[in-house]
């Protein structure tokens, strides 16, 4: 004989909100009235700014204790991949931790490059933390002034 059980429509939204929160790589929420959270290690990716100006593409990226020589870009079949690794910190035996949030692995990020924008020409820096790459529009892609002679 099958069991009769209980249907918590709030309760399921509850855990929505939770892998949800998971998902956007923000700390699940602590319900009200529980005393413990729930520990999960999160997947890592780095937080993306994409913006654009007449003469560039600018994709920003934070990458916080990630050393510059762990950072890999590259460009194929007009995709940009950012790629690497965040290690984790060494335990020491004689610390007591309390709380771990911040994820650690290896993460990558891929980006369709607008039809305008220039492969050939990327270009990128690292700086306090935060990846700055360059995508140049191309030549064709820069508007041009013609002008009309009235006669």
């Amino acid at each position: 004989m099958s069991a009769i059980t209980n249907w918590d429509p709030l309760r399921e939204l509850d855990e929505l909100q939770g892998r949800l929160s998971t998902l956007f790589g923000r700390a699940p929420v602590r319900k009200e009235g529980e005393r413990q959270e729930a520990l999960r290690v999160a997947e890592w990716a780095p937080l993306v700014d994409i913006t654009e100006d007449t003469k560039e593409y600018l994709v920003k990226a934070e990458l916080p204790e990630v050393k510059k020589d762990e950072i890999k870009i590259s460009v194929q079949n007009d995709v940009l991949v950012l790629s690497g690794e965040r290690k984790y910190e060494k335990e020491e035996k004689d610390k007591k931790y309390h709380r771990i949030e911040r994820a650690y692995g290896s993460f990558s990020r891929s980006f369709t490059i607008p039809e305008d924008a220039d492969p050939e020409k990327v270009s990128a820096e690292f700086k306090e933390g935060v990846l700055h790459v360059h995508l140049p529009k191309s030549d064709r892609a820069k508007p041009k002034s013609i002008a009309v002679k009235v006669s």
